[in-house]
């Protein structure tokens, strides 16, 4: 089972975005299947085949690279390794260090999410490099998906994916039959 954190962000995409794996359009060099499914300029909604290279290189999809075209992160998550705008990796830190501040969470969590993330940024290519311990961290493959989560975007191994696709799907459907969603 995922985290709630990592459920509740991701809800919105995976409506739609579980059914759509294996659609081929075309529309990106390399890509095997691709639909926008973003909502509007600012979200990161879709669902993406893509492979990493022998040096551990993601090439981004031509429609995120303006969402990092400035520093990024990547960091360990629910299985995955999501990849974090710097204001909203920045974020997400000034309220882990509120929680830990006022003991809602414990101080490890914050050192752990410092000590295993990694800022990058595109090369001229527009591709990311995936360091070996994250690479490791998530079983990362040749075959990876791209998942947009909202406000990132999570990298999953291939199978992985596959493998949670029916969870996700019954998820989402006891999430819409108590009333959550649309």
């Amino acid at each position: 089972a995922l985290p709630i954190c990592n459920w509740l962000g991701t809800i919105t995409s995976l409506v739609v975005a579980i059914k759509i794996v294996g659609v081929s359009t075309g529309n990106e060099a390399g890509d095997t299947s691709f639909v926008d499914l973003v909502l509007d300029g600012t979200r990161l909604d879709v669902l993406l085949d893509h492979t990493l290279d022998d040096k551990g290189r993601l090439v981004m999809p031509a429609k995120f690279r303006t969402h990092f075209d400035g520093p990024a992160y990547l960091s360990p998550w629910a299985g995955c390794v999501a990849l974090w705008t710097a204001d909203r990796f920045e974020s997400m830190v000034r309220r882990l260090e509120e929680e830990v501040r006022s003991g809602e969470t414990e101080p490890a969590v914050l050192r752990g999410l410092a000590a295993r993330s990694e800022e990058v940024r595109l090369d001229p290519q527009g591709r990311i490099i995936v360091p070996p311990r994250l690479r490791e961290f998530a079983a990362l493959d040749r075959d990876v998906v791209i998942c947009g989560a909202i406000d990132w975007i999570e990298i999953w191994n291939a199978p992985d994916w596959e493998g949670m696709a029916d969870e996700l799907d019954r998820s989402v459907a006891e999430a819409f039959r108590r009333g959550s969603g649309i």
